[in-house]
């Protein structure tokens, strides 16, 4: 995600870039505010979805949200999930898009093939109208092997890549002319919007009430040559830079750099006749012995091991621990907050460890627990505590108990982290244990 936003702040055109407008589930809000405050971004718009709808209700609440602020305002659609080597090439075929964005059309950036892949789906370009940029003349599914070599050898056909750009306003009235339904629930959904921080919120129960569909079904398959029956049309600009879809593991060893045996490691990471695999480990050493076309990745909270070809499959797995109702689908042992993240290091019957980071001039809410105590030890920087009717400075190496059902605070009024192991002891642990008097962020539990 990163490095999508970074990536058109490289640009050396005069094209005007606004903030980032970032639509994102509920549950990923404090995730990615963190992501956009370690690179430096302020004033980003972040918009919460309270459920997911596909990417078409996406686009609209986006849309709804820059015609607010501009109405004559391009959108560039850029799914956070890409890699796109050849930054130059990119930014030129975006600008050569936009000359394209006037007269009612919707632009769309199709991905030069490198060989038959079966797992994109396709555009036939239509008429030239310049090098490289072409109408649209159909969308075609996912191809089986024989199809998809046909469509490369061919030259009229590009992978959809999911990148599009077009006026705020156009894409609204395509919409409403395609797609009344998803028009009307996300416009009413997002006129009784609220502000929560840097994050808006949309009415819950009206979009959850909105129909789920993909920009393609909606809008997109509908402006092609095949159909000039309405005021609509679309346009697709081959793009040639390096473009891949990181939507797997296997699709992410096939663009990292890789050793002499073609494997892409990372970590503490030890391996004997092992090829062409990928090994992650994040937390703890990993050996691999004698194997081939495989993935392993470690991680705080779950290892995964996967033939490199079944690695989409993880999905399956997903939903295994989903109707166990593992902790593991909700949130990883790392959980970010709006003051920073905690991390679990240990836990038992009755009792928690975490490894706690505030930021820089940030404080948790006042709050008491009905079940548990709770002693903190400073590691790093000056911590701010309220307990009770006492406020007082812990630095390094000091710590401090708070009984249970006392009312208390913890605040960084540095300028570094604060970092603070805490020991949780009681007879519930868990995070809804939290009664707020006071918080900042608008939390109220």
């Amino acid at each position: 995600m990163q490095a999508t936003i970074q990536r058109l702040h490289m640009s050396g055109s005069d094209v005007e870039i606004a903030t980032p407008i970032i639509v994102t589930n509920e549950s990923h809000r404090f995730l990615v505010a963190e992501q956009l405050r370690e690179i430096g971004i302020e004033h980003a718009q972040i918009i919460l979805e309270p459920e997911g709808k596909n990417t078409a209700p996406a686009l609209c609440l986006a849309a709804l949200h820059i015609q607010q602020m501009d109405p004559e305002g391009l959108m560039l659609v850029m799914p956070a999930d890409h890699v796109i080597q050849n930054q130059a090439l990119f930014l030129e075929a975006i600008i050569s898009g936009i000359e394209y964005t006037n007269d009612n059309s919707l632009v769309t950036f199709g991905i030069v093939p490198s060989h038959a892949e079966t797992g994109y789906g396709y555009i036939k370009q239509g008429k030239a109208l310049q090098k490289n940029i072409y109408t649209i003349n159909s969308f075609v599914e996912k191809p089986d092997s024989k199809t998809a070599e046909s469509y490369v050898a061919s030259g009229d056909y590009v992978w959809n890549s999911g990148l599009f750009l077009f006026s705020a306003k156009t894409w609204l009235n395509a919409v409403k002319y395609f797609r009344l339904d998803i028009y009307e629930s996300t416009t009413t959904a997002y006129k009784t919007k609220a502000s929560d921080l840097d994050f808006i919120r949309v009415n819950s129960d009206l979009f959850k009430a909105c129909p789920s569909e993909s920009i393609d079904y909606a809008v997109m398959e509908h402006v092609t040559d095949d159909d000039d029956s309405t005021n609509f049309s679309g346009v697709v600009v081959a793009l040639d830079a390096g473009w891949s879809d990181v939507g797997s593991w296997d699709s992410l060893w096939s663009i990292s750099d890789k050793d002499a045996n073609g494997n892409v490691l990372k970590g503490d990471v030890f391996l004997d006749e092992t090829k062409n695999s990928m090994v992650i480990a994040e937390g703890r050493m990993v050996s691999v012995i004698g194997l081939t076309d495989i993935i392993v990745i470690e991680t705080a909270d779950a290892i995964m091991v996967a033939e490199k070809t079944a690695s989409q499959a993880v999905k399956r797995i997903v939903k295994q621990l989903a109707d166990k109702n593992r902790q593991e689908i909700i949130s990883h042992s790392k959980v970010y907050r709006p003051w920073g993240h905690y991390e679990s290091i240990d836990n038992g019957a009755r009792f928690q460890v975490k490894r706690i980071v505030v930021n820089p001039n940030a404080r948790l809410s006042l709050q008491k627990h009905h079940h548990r105590a709770e002693h903190w030890i400073v590691v790093t920087g000056t911590a701010k505590v309220t307990k009770g009717e006492e406020e007082f400075l812990l630095s390094e190496n000091q710590s401090t108990y708070i009984p249970l059902g006392v009312m208390h605070r913890l605040e960084n009024p540095g300028s570094i982290p604060l970092e603070i192991i805490e020991v949780q002891s009681g007879s519930y642990l868990g995070e809804d244990d939290i009664v707020r008097y006071d918080d900042e962020y608008g939390r109220d539990s």
